[in-house]
């Protein structure tokens, strides 16, 4: 093996007898390294997206969310609930009511989902850093008021410095039959105090509310439609998770960040694993020069494999030298695409190179990217592998090759 391995170090780094050789194989190095470098890049911009919009979404959904199983409603009185809020890992917790509802703002309207919650969301969820216009503030004295996302700001036309409610509808549980339309709807209105922006699913839907609010248009009386568990930080929310669900019993859904909007964070690893598999499609094509450069090498090093047969150098010595020479142009390029790809994602972290347009109207001036070992391995793994195989057909066919004179 070591052998095998100091006769392809001196190929490569050799001068070959044609010119075109050493050209083929510099863009093989080349072509690996490009690829390599979009694959590392491309990840890291797909892991930088997923954590922002983790990020902003933490802002409004709960470690833990907690709902009935069946039916809409249920009360957190007892205590199974009392043990649950007492867990170890359990920092803070809140009720919320949740409906959908119709809004109505001028002339324009709207259905959007109203989110009834207690004065202490706030602090509890970290929304107030979210707030674009206007103040986090639920109620003021006697006065309530409702803090709404910026697309139903935007679909209704709200404006925090006009004198109009925001006046919402729901349908009374007991007399959905009345002949009179105005007396089939519980109505209330208040005043919009701000405007939060998070991502664009949540900005389009939802209002919030002070909880009294929600009860009262919705005919709760005391229940809630889920309660929200934030954890300390630093413990295994699964096992929290795990601890909570046996508490409740199977009457109740216990869901973690992830499965709030399973949807949304299968479609970005999607996303993000299909992006992988078609650059490494255009990296197997990009290998096809180490195909025909490893050939040539061949062809053009026939002198040397007679010399080396009849120096008593088997079959299998032979190959390994040009598989090991096919090979190490494919790492080349494999590390110098990894560590051009590592300091681009550095450099874009560090300095913003690629920044986003717009002048700061996101929540974000530049391009998010992270770096993650797993990917690093996983690019490093496919395209050594890619390379191997390549290496490998050329040296297959050399027995053929032998038994014909190399030509």
């Amino acid at each position: 093996m070591k052998l095998a391995f100091y006769i392809a170090r001196r190929y490569l780094i050799s001068k070959k007898s044609v010119h075109v050789i050493n050209l083929i194989s510099g863009l093989s190095v080349v072509g690996v390294a490009v690829g390599t470098l979009a694959l590392i890049v491309v990840l890291s911009a797909f892991n930088g997206i997923d954590l922002f919009i983790r990020d902003l979404l933490s802002s409004f959904d709960p470690d833990l969310k907690i709902t009935v199983a069946e039916g809409k409603s249920f009360s957190t009185e007892g205590q199974i609930f009392d043990e649950v809020t007492n867990l170890e890992g359990i920092a803070s917790w809140t009720q919320v009511v949740e409906e959908n509802a119709l809004l109505q703002y001028d002339e324009r309207q709207k259905y959007a989902v109203v989110k009834g919650v207690e004065t202490n969301y706030a602090s509890f969820s970290g929304l107030d850093s979210m707030i674009i216009n206007g103040q986090f503030m639920l109620e003021n004295g006697p006065h309530q008021f409702t803090v709404i996302g910026q697309g139903v700001a935007v679909d209704l036309s709200v404006g925090l410095n006009f004198v109009d409610p925001i006046h919402v509808y729901y349908p009374k549980k007991e007399q959905r039959t009345q002949i009179a339309l105005e007396n089939s709807f519980n109505h209330e209105s208040l005043f919009p105090s701000g405007v939060f922006s998070v991502q664009q699913e949540i900005d389009s839907k939802y209002i919030l509310v002070p909880i009294a609010f929600a009860r009262s248009i919705f005919q709760l009386e005391e229940r809630v439609t889920s309660l929200e568990l934030q954890l300390k930080e630093g413990v295994d929310v699964s096992m929290v998770k795990s601890q909570v669900q046996q508490l409740l019993g199977s009457g109740y859904r216990v869901q973690d960040r992830f499965e709030q909007h399973e949807f949304l964070y299968r479609v970005m690893r999607s996303e993000k694993w299909s992006s992988f598999m078609i650059l490494s499609f255009i990296l197997v094509i990009a290998s096809f020069n180490l195909l025909g450069s490893l050939t040539m090498i061949i062809i053009d090093k026939k002198d040397d494999i007679h010399i080396l047969e009849s120096m008593g150098a088997g079959s299998r010595l032979i190959r390994m030298i040009f598989l090991l020479e096919g090979w190490l142009i494919s790492a080349i390029g494999a590390f110098a695409g990894l560590v051009l790809g590592i300091g681009l994602v550095w450099a874009q972290k560090n300095y913003e190179l690629l920044k986003l347009p717009g002048d700061g109207a996101f929540a974000i001036s530049a391009y998010p990217v992270q770096l993650q070992l797993p990917d690093v391995v996983a690019t490093l793994l496919i395209v050594l592998g890619i390379g191997f195989l390549a290496a490998w057909y050329p040296v297959k066919s050399l027995a053929k090759r032998k038994t014909t004179g190399y030509n």
